[in-house]
């Protein structure tokens, strides 16, 4: 099946194709793809007065429906953005609900469906939406964004340097995707800071990587770690607080993330007998963060690992939804983690 699903024309007045689904586990780029739609759809004078931005999780029914339905105002059409619709919409009676709700979306409404989740490629034919939108080829289009693999990461990080105005050389890309792992966003960040530091006079090296970006922010992740496992709450707090002075609060706890992740794959390994070795090729990063992961797991047990990284995927999802913040949730954590493991 085809990435995306070629539009039909209805009438001369607007195209036939305006509901869109988007989705997948690199909820960057997913968020990029509607960024540049939202400039190519919107006139600036009415924009704001046509355009909604909703959650499924939280939009009532009857705001949805208004959403969709009102005229736009002095404009052809309008824009909804809808995010994390399999959340709000589960099972067989919800994705019935849920579609029979999309055979009724006006033509002057672009609905684009923002559902930023992990799915294998060869499942994205058999998704519910997916499905949808295969009989309704007229009207609607798809496209999945998935996060890079480790092998692909230093070639995202060349094409997203070229992207934004720049150059990065092949052995600076691959030394900067040792630091960020899959994790886009936090990629693309260091990209912009190591643009404006060698100011766009030149290809950015490996001595500018290592000069600018986020080693000493790895090794404050490292050292956090231990100081978890070692159930030393005053380091783990000094650690995590001066990572905040440094960082922005979402791109810390991404980092938190993204080692967590790895120390769970590590001891999942670790537990069918894997050796080191074992565990550098099933993380595919670089051998020293492999190393570290594999000491560090030790001091957790597969259990405790994965109900860890679950709260920070619950963390995650409260704080994009008006609930505790990233810096707050974090540090109760840490507290908690340093207090007693369960």
């Amino acid at each position: 099946m085809p990435d995306d699903l070629l539009s039909k024309s209805q009438s001369a007045a607007q195209s036939a194709v305006h509901i869109h689904f988007y989705f997948g586990s690199d909820e960057f780029a997913i968020h990029k793809q509607v960024d540049k739609f939202s400039a190519k759809f919107s006139d600036p004078t009415t924009a704001g007065m046509n355009t909604s931005q909703l959650d499924a999780r939280t939009v009532s029914e009857q705001e949805l429906n208004k959403a969709v339905s009102s005229m736009p105002f002095l404009a052809d059409r309008r824009l909804v953005v809808l995010e994390h619709v399999s959340k709000r919409y589960t099972g067989q009676d919800g994705h019935k609900k849920f579609t029979a709700f999309l055979d009724g979306v006006p033509g002057f409404t672009r609905l684009v469906i923002l559902d930023p989740e992990e799915i294998k490629p060869r499942d994205i034919p058999n998704h519910w939406l997916v499905k949808w939108v295969s009989k309704n080829p007229g009207k609607a289009e798809f496209k999945a964004f998935m996060l890079p693999t480790s092998r692909e990461m230093p070639g995202w990080i060349v094409a997203e340097a070229r992207r934004q105005g720049g150059g990065i050389e092949p052995g600076a890309a691959a030394r900067l995707a040792e630091m960020t792992g899959d994790n886009t966003r936090q990629a693309a960040l260091e990209i912009t800071k190591l643009l404006t530091y060698v100011n766009y006079a030149h290809a950015i090296g490996v001595e500018d990587v290592e000069a600018v970006s986020i080693v000493t922010a790895s090794v404050d992740i490292f050292d956090l770690v231990d100081a978890l496992g070692k159930q030393d709450g005053k380091k783990a707090q000094l650690l995590f607080h001066r990572l905040l002075e440094e960082k922005d609060a979402f791109e810390v706890f991404g980092m938190v993330v993204r080692q967590f992740r790895l120390l769970t794959l590590a001891r999942d390994v670790m537990d069918d007998g894997g050796t080191l070795p074992d565990v550098t090729e099933a993380l595919g990063v670089h051998p020293f963060v492999a190393e570290k992961s594999y000491t560090q797991a030790r001091s957790f047990t597969l259990a405790t690992l994965k109900a860890i990284y679950h709260r920070l995927l619950l963390m995650d999802e409260a704080a994009k939804t008006g609930g505790m913040p990233l810096d707050a949730s974090l540090d109760i954590l840490i507290v908690e983690l340093a207090g007693g493991r369960q």
